[in-house]
């Protein structure tokens, strides 16, 4: 039994984590240019309309729409969808607020379905059994840039008449059966938050191939108001002002160029760690569903405490006391606990109990571009040693 960090041992990690600068030379040109333009607003100046091109063209969608934040994606979608007041929108109970807000916004009102054990995204079959006759949208959240089963979740959906968006913040060139996430459902929707992938401080995108749901949501990120030709402030119905500015698409211009190294890397880091804890007893790694690729914007793996005869709180000690940076999963309880729910009947202890055990039993670990060859083969070691150390001290 090899002696861990906590007890007096060496530490499985020797050096410090891979860093690097995020932003450089590249977003100051960007800056620079759209300075120059001597205007800031989207419809005037060129960056923001060069950013929704390129990304359209790397997703391969006909239509990009840039909004304020990947909060304000998710409501522009909502908004350009048409859901409105007493619609019933299913999500997932595991994610931010961002995927909840439009839909509260809105007046629509969030139904939570629960989740595949190790994929931690929405089951199609949970999906289906939460649907009404209001049910009028589906939010499916590809969580930590692991695609959720698209496949089930479109025929279910078709089947029903329910519209899709593509809650993508945290999944960038994230691939399902060969298709990226974001254009498999009617509107795809991401994040230039500063945690993720890429970084514009803030900022959204959508994509979408039909005309109609573009000038809609186009529109609905601009006060409704109409730029296509005729009167343009003839608003009928309320909308938000979600616009991007010409600084925020500017980096984002810069980042978008560095997305395939970062979601390369990020990819190798991931699916070596999976390769090299995988068969350890006790342990579950974060599952891609087969002809998948993930951009892992985190690794989620799960602790069987029976098998290991441990809990979470004591691997944890004993995998950070290694050098090996890891958390206590990723929110500390299901979005249906929050007080803003707690009249809402759709929201109660037990609403979906895979994800609230994947919530009490999971571990966290932090992946970047940056990390080296060296930091998966420690990180892998570390796991290895612990969950070692705790097998073997539970079969004495």
């Amino acid at each position: 039994m090899e002696k861990l960090a906590i007890h007096g041992g060496e530490k499985a990690k020797t050096v410090p984590y891979g860093s690097g600068k995020r932003f450089g030379q590249e977003e100051l040109v960007q800056l620079q240019e759209a300075l120059e333009q001597n205007t800031l607003f989207y419809w005037t100046g060129n960056k923001v309309k060069m950013l929704t091109n390129k990304f359209a063209e790397l997703y391969g969608a006909k239509y990009c729409v840039a909004a304020s934040s990947g909060t304000a994606a998710i409501h522009v979608a909502l908004g350009a969808l048409g859901i409105g007041e007493g619609d019933e929108v299913i999500t997932s109970p595991i994610t931010d607020m961002g995927s909840i807000i439009g839909i509260l916004y809105q007046k629509a009102i969030p139904v939570f379905a629960d989740l595949d054990p190790h994929t931690y995204n929405m089951d199609a079959k949970a999906i289906e059994a939460k649907i009404t006759e209001k049910t009028k949208a589906i939010v499916v959240v590809h969580l930590a840039g692991n695609a959720a089963d698209m496949d089930a979740i479109m025929e279910v959906a078709n089947r029903h008449g329910i519209k899709v968006i593509e809650d993508c913040a945290q999944s960038y060139l994230c691939y399902y059966k060969g298709r990226l996430a974001g254009t498999i459902g009617h509107i795809g929707c991401f994040s230039l938050n500063d945690f993720k992938h890429i970084s514009a401080g803030d900022g959204g995108l959508l994509i979408m191939n039909d005309e109609e749901t573009y000038k809609t949501a186009f529109r609905f990120a601009d006060k409704n108001y109409n730029r296509f030709g005729g009167k343009m402030r003839e608003i009928k119905t309320l909308a938000p002002n979600y616009r991007m500015n010409e600084l925020t698409a500017a980096v984002a211009l810069a980042q978008l160029e560095k997305l395939p190294m970062i979601c390369g890397n990020r990819n190798a880091f991931g699916d070596a760690l999976t390769e090299g804890i995988k068969d350890l007893p006790g342990i579950h790694p974060h599952k891609v569903i087969e002809g998948g690729k993930s951009s892992y914007w985190f690794y989620l793996m799960r602790l069987d405490e029976e098998v290991l005869g441990v809990d979470r709180k004591e691997y944890v000690e004993a995998l950070l006391a290694e050098g090996v940076a890891c958390s206590f999963g990723y929110i500390p309880e299901p979005v249906y606990d929050y007080e803003i729910f707690r009249d809402n009947p759709n929201c109660y202890p037990g609403a979906c109990p895979v994800a609230e055990k994947v919530i009490v039993d999971s571990v966290k670990l932090p992946v970047n571009e940056f990390y080296t060859k060296q930091d998966v083969e420690e990180v892998i070691k570390g796991i290895r040693k612990v969950t070692q150390y705790f097998l073997d001290r539970k079969a004495k």
